[in-house]
C-alpha cells in the first residue's frame, strides 16, 4: 500500500514552536492563513502587518515579508505599504483590543477610503495579551479584570460592533463574521480568508474578516468550554454571517 500524505505544515508557516496558550485560536488562524497564501500562489508577493497584541510575534510564524505597526495602526500601515507596492499582496492581522479601540480611526478611514488591503481581525473579547481587561468587544456581563462584576451597559457601554460599523463605509467590498471553534467553522473561516485575499487580488477595495476566536485562559474556562462558550454566549452578540458582499455579481 502506498502511503498517502493528509496533512502537511503550510508553506508558509514557518517551523516554530507557537508562543500562543493552549486553547487559544490564534495558532489555528495562522495555520489558515498560511494555507490560503500557499494555495492561492502568493507567498512571494506578500507582506503581512502585525500588530501590539498576542500576535506581535506574528513575524515569527508566517514565512513572508512583515511590516510591525504601532498599536492599532495596522490598516495605516498597510495602506502605506500596498500604496508605494500595488502590485503585492498585503494584509493586517489584528485583535480587537488593536483594531476596535485605539485602531479604530486608521480602521474606518481606510475602509471609507476604499483601500485595496486585507484585514483579518480576531475577536476574543478581551485584551488577551495584558491580562484579560475589558474591550470594545467584551459582551454585556462578561467577566474581566477590570470588570469582575460583568460588562455593564450603564457603566461601560455596549460591545462595538466594529464589522457592522465598516459596512457602512462606501469603500468596503466585503465583511465577514466567522469564528474557529468548531471544524464546520474552521472550514467557513478559511474560505472567508481565500474570498477576501482574491478580492484584493481582483483589485476591488476593502476586506475584513472577523473572526471569533477562544481566549481559554482569560475567560477562565477550558479549551473545550471556550469554544462553547463562543456558540452560547460571544455569537449572540456577534452572530456569524456575511455582514456585506459587494461582489456578488463580480466572477473571483
Amino acid at each position: 500500500m502506498t502511503a498517502q500524505l493528509v496533512f502537511k505544515r503550510p508553506r508558509y508557516l514557518k517551523k516554530t514552536v507557537f508562543h500562543y496558550c493552549p486553547g487559544c485560536g490564534h495558532s489555528i488562524i495562522h495555520r489558515l492563513v498560511a494555507e490560503v497564501i500557499e494555495e492561492l500562489g502568493i507567498g512571494e508577493i506578500t507582506i503581512g502587518v502585525p500588530p501590539a497584541g498576542c500576535a506581535v510575534l506574528a513575524y515569527d510564524y508566517f514565512d513572508v515579508d512583515m511590516g510591525e505597526a504601532p498599536h492599532g495602526r495596522g490598516p495605516a500601515v498597510a495602506t502605506g505599504i500596498k500604496r508605494m507596492l500595488p502590485d503585492r499582496i498585503v494584509f493586517s492581522y489584528q485583535g480587537d483590543g488593536d483594531i476596535a479601540a485605539i485602531g479604530t480611526a486608521e480602521t474606518i478611514h481606510a475602509a471609507n477610503r476604499g483601500e485595496n488591503i486585507t484585514v483579518i481581525f480576531v475577536n476574543n473579547s478581551c485584551y488577551g495579551m495584558t491580562g484579560g481587561q475589558m474591550a470594545p468587544t467584551t459582551v454585556v456581563g462578561q467577566e474581566s479584570t477590570t470588570t469582575p462584576g460583568g460588562r455593564d451597559i450603564k457603566r461601560d457601554g455596549a460591545p462595538i460592533d466594529l464589522s457592522e460599523m465598516l459596512a457602512l463605509a462606501r469603500g468596503s467590498v466585503y465583511i465577514e463574521r466567522t469564528s474557529v471553534n468548531s471544524i464546520k467553522n474552521i472550514v467557513k473561516t478559511k474560505k472567508a480568508l481565500t474570498k477576501a485575499f482574491k478580492i484584493q487580488m481582483s483589485g476591488l477595495g476593502f476586506s475584513l474578516v472577523e473572526i471569533l476566536s477562544p481566549c481559554p485562559t482569560n475567560w477562565k474556562l477550558s479549551p473545550l468550554d471556550s469554544c462553547k462558550w463562543i456558540d452560547e454566549t460571544i455569537t449572540q452578540t456577534f452572530p456569524l454571517k456575511v455582514i456585506k458582499d459587494e461582489t456578488i455579481k463580480t466572477e473571483l
